[in-house]
């Protein structure tokens, strides 16, 4: 019998397609690509440029002029209750001192009876907890003289206040405590700002170190170019001002009689005005402390913090400043910019953390940060917030 073909297809002997093959291989890349790059370690973190390092440092210092003042304030607070708490241990000393002295009135009562043979009444209400309960329990009150019965009654009155003042002393010390607890918390973190900004600065190499000298050079130079233009802008507002003042008086002459003898308007303002007289004082005493260290907290007469700087200067004009910035920034009338007088309070930054005395000219007196001395400087050196005039 014949063998029959089979009807089955022959199998392909075609090679696969390379589309497939380029597909595997790609897929084979990508899984070793990746299990390569799981186990690698991660890429460092670039490290900042000496602009941005320059930010930082500027940052943690204006972090740490904010936290001065913070500091400032809760001293200041801290001193206030301080000296509460003085007042009102002295006035529990005097109150326990009539207490002894009233229960020493009624103890002499007790030893005349003593005297007398026998430990009557008066003895006993001496040892009592409260003579007045002892004697409304006994219905003795009616058989004391009237200078016994008001002995006793003031006895009661004083122990009483001397009660009051002592629960009040107790509150006092505790919102001492809890002042002075604020108070460390405060300078740790005046003290931690700047620690991270010494440890960034000593970081950097002595090609970073130079790069922040040369940005901080510039930045000088532009707030001092600022200060000029402001010092011409004054300039020229006041030559306006004189020419102004010369021209109504020459008018007022020409509209005088012949004859009648000149007379000189009374001054307006400027170098003779209260303000000025006063304004002068304050800076001469700021001027005198150039070169004198800035150290926070500071309020003279060997170094200074900013709030600190102006309010010892005001207060040798006989002005009297609060402490901080916060409160020193309410204590005058506002001032625009360009209208700045000599002895203005300029303050900076939008939390108002920093201040300065204008002397004119687009300059200030100012106590400025830690490891600085108290220097003239722009007022451009810094964003300014605006200014006060404080008398």
């Amino acid at each position: 019998m014949p063998v029959l073909a089979s009807h089955r297809k022959p199998r392909s002997t075609r090679q696969h397609s390379p589309a497939v093959g380029v597909t595997t291989a790609a897929l084979a890349s990508v899984t070793l690509l990746s299990t390569q790059s799981a186990g690698a370690a991660p890429a460092a973190p670039a490290k900042p440029t000496v602009e941005e390092i320059q930010k930082k440092v500027d940052d943690l210092y204006r972090q740490a002029g904010t936290a001065t003042q913070e500091y400032n304030r809760v001293k200041e607070a801290t001193d206030r209750q301080r000296r509460t708490v003085d007042r009102v241990l002295d006035d529990v000393a005097r109150r326990t001192d009539a207490v002894n002295e009233s229960r020493r009135t009624l103890g002499s009562y007790a030893a005349a009876q003593y005297r007398a043979g026998a430990v009557g009444p008066t003895a006993a209400l001496i040892f009592a907890d409260s003579p007045q309960s002892y004697f409304d329990q006994t219905h003795l009150m009616s058989r004391l003289s009237e200078r016994q019965r008001g002995a006793v009654a003031d006895y009661e009155n004083k122990r009483a206040e001397a009660a009051e003042r002592r629960a009040e002393a107790t509150r006092s010390l505790e919102s001492l405590t809890a002042s002075q607890a604020a108070l460390r918390t405060s300078k740790q973190t005046v003290q931690r700002k700047l620690a991270e900004a010494r440890t960034l600065l000593a970081r950097l190499t002595a090609e970073e170190k130079a790069r922040l000298a040369e940005l901080e050079r510039r930045r000088e130079a532009e707030a001092r170019r600022l200060a000029e233009e402001r010092a011409e802008a004054e300039a020229r507002r006041q030559a306006a001002a004189v020419a102004e003042r010369r021209r109504q008086e020459e008018a007022a002459r020409r509209q005088q009689p012949p004859g009648t003898p000149a007379t000189t308007p009374p001054p307006t303002g400027g170098a003779t005005s209260p303000y000025a007289v006063k304004a002068a004082k304050a800076l001469a005493f700021a001027r005198g402390q150039i070169g004198k260290p800035y150290v926070w907290g500071a309020t003279g007469p060997s170094s200074y913090d900013c709030s600190g700087l102006t309010q010892a200067a005001w207060k040798e004009a006989g002005v009297d400043l609060p402490r901080t910035t916060w409160d020193q920034v309410e204590a005058g009338a506002r001032v625009a910019t360009d209208d700045l007088q000599p002895g203005d309070l300029v303050f900076f930054y939008d939390d108002i953390s920093h201040v300065g005395l204008y002397i004119g000219g687009g300059k200030m007196i100012h106590a400025p940060k830690p490891g600085a001395n108290v220097r003239e400087e722009s007022v451009f050196s810094m964003p300014i917030h605006g200014g006060v005039r404080p008398a």
